[in-house]
């Protein structure tokens, strides 16, 4: 007896009855999207064109992404914080921890590009460097490692300039947390809670006593302890970051100047000795004294 509906050839999955196949009228993957203008935002400049130009291109730009991602979750975190609602903002710290993962991971993609082959397109990228990603500041800044002379390198973006304004004028994330600990009781001391927001964190003496507190007492309030513990894990992916990002630059360039104009290694080198939550790591020292 035939079967009234039509036969699929072996090996070959039916497609269901029910999946849309017409989207003349109604969005569709690609226009949620918008891979349209994301799918032809590659635009090499090497002459000819080299093949792993498209490679250079799309890590930057992926990563680009995920710190877009980054801030939104970081600004949300902080909104949360302000309000008292620690719970809700570590679970923005625990998606920031997992971008952080992706992107030390994505080192290994470019880490594919030998040396030989970056040198015969390198020279046509100019001036342009990684170290000119406002997001990648502003991520920065709102972890607490502002610095007011980084704005002159985007004053020819007057959108990426405003934005950096912004957030250097602001609180960060660490800001937002002891002020949060302070309503809850903590002795935060009044200095600090009052400091000048738009200058880069340095490490205060006074607040290791307070972490002290909560790591040893047995009342603390776990949403208090989990968010020092996240803030630990944020600083030690970021530093997991910039040491691949050493690495990688290393083993692709060598000793080389960046493009941009940094000495290349020894500068990121020396981006391995800042730190956002200095006092989270000098209490371990007191911890059990």
């Amino acid at each position: 007896m035939s079967c009234p509906h039509a036969q699929t050839p072996e090996g070959v999955r039916e497609i269901e009855g029910t999946i849309r196949t017409d989207f003349n009228a109604t969005m569709s993957y690609g226009s949620y999207l918008d891979l349209d203008a994301l799918l032809s935002a590659q635009h090499p400049v090497s002459s000819p064109e080299h093949h792993d130009e498209l490679l250079f291109i799309i890590q930057h730009q992926t990563s680009e992404l995920w710190l877009k991602l980054v801030l939104h979750e970081l600004i949300e975190c902080r909104r949360l914080m302000d309000n008292n609602e620690i719970g809700k903002a570590l679970k923005c710290l625990a998606r920031v921890k997992h971008i952080q993962k992706t992107l030390t991971e994505q080192w290994s993609v470019l880490a594919t590009l030998t040396p030989r082959e970056y040198a015969q397109f390198r020279g046509s990228l100019g001036s342009s460097s990684g170290f000119q990603s406002f997001q990648y500041r502003a991520v920065e800044f709102i972890l607490g490692n502002k610095h007011r002379g980084m704005l002159k390198v985007f004053e020819s973006d007057p959108e990426a300039h405003k934005l950096l304004s912004t957030v250097l004028a602001e609180p960060t994330v660490y800001d937002a947390f002891l002020h949060a600990l302070a309503r809850s009781g903590y002795a935060i001391p009044e200095h600090i809670l009052q400091r000048d927001v738009s200058e880069a964190w340095v490490f205060q003496e006074a607040l290791v006593p307070v972490f002290k507190q909560i790591y040893e007492s047995d009342t603390t309030q776990w949403s208090f302890y989990q968010a020092c513990e996240d803030l630990v894990d944020l600083e030690d992916n970021f530093q997991a970051w910039r040491f691949r990002h050493m690495s990688v630059v290393k083993r692709t360039i060598g000793f080389k100047p960046g493009t941009g104009g940094s000495s290349g290694v020894d500068f990121l080198k020396r981006a391995l000795d800042l730190t956002f939550f200095p006092e989270l790591f000098a209490v371990r020292t007191e911890i059990g004294k």
